[in-house]
């Protein structure tokens, strides 16, 4: 048993279509009639080739019947639906607000150009650049990681601080043994500038001790 087609209500229920409205039914009827245009004669004939062969009227006929029922329930249905959601009354709504929208807009951008204010007025955010964006999302979660990273980088720089100091000590030793070697240098140079006038003597003298000494050994 065939189930019952939805019944339209009175069109006193219903608003009149604003021009949103009338769109959406202009693409419910054009997607309905591509959708039912595949149901064309052309392509259910192959799917009934002997019936299509000896009863072509027939055939047709029952076509025709198909897709208009079909074509009848679904605006049927369609209409059921958008009268139950009040979808005509919101579209209609959306206008209204639209409409208002763009009249305070229009509104402000006069007064403005008649006050000359606002040229300096801050970028809207849907023209500010992708990086400016980004930092806006980013920056409240990167506050509590800039707030650690700022407090190692203090650690770090108080350890290099120290660091340094300990290198500048250890400088300040070397520096003061090699000035001590370099005294102790001095004083080896000068002890050789003293003994070396008198090296000869010093040398012949050694000389004749030993001459002596083996002379006495040998006698």
């Amino acid at each position: 048993m065939p189930s019952p087609t939805p019944q339209p209500e009175p069109e006193s229920q219903s608003p009149p279509p604003g021009p949103r409205a009338q769109r959406l039914h202009q693409i419910h009827a054009a997607s309905l009639t591509r959708t039912l245009d595949k149901l064309a004669y052309e392509n259910l004939a192959p799917c009934f080739p002997t019936i299509a062969r000896r009863a072509e009227p027939i055939l047709r006929q029952v076509q025709s019947q198909m897709v208009q029922k079909l074509r009848e329930k679904s605006e049927a249905e369609f209409g059921a639906i958008l009268r139950a959601r009040g979808v005509v009354g919101k579209l209609n709504e959306l206008e209204g607000v639209v409409a208002a929208a763009a009249e305070e807009q229009a509104r402000v951008r006069a007064e403005e150009e008649r006050t000359g204010e606002g040229k300096d007025d801050r970028i809207p955010p849907h023209l500010l650049p992708p990086q400016d964006i980004l930092a806006a999302h980013l920056s409240s979660r990167l506050a509590a990681h800039q707030s650690l990273l700022n407090a190692r980088l203090q650690t770090t720089q108080a350890q290099n601080a120290l660091l340094a100091d300990h290198v500048r000590q250890q400088r300040q030793e070397m520096d003061e043994l090699l000035r001590q070697l370099d005294r102790a240098v001095e004083d080896v140079r000068g002890a050789n500038a003293v003994l070396g006038a008198v090296a000869d003597e010093l040398a012949a003298e050694a000389r004749a001790v030993d001459g002596q000494l083996r002379a006495e050994m040998a006698s």
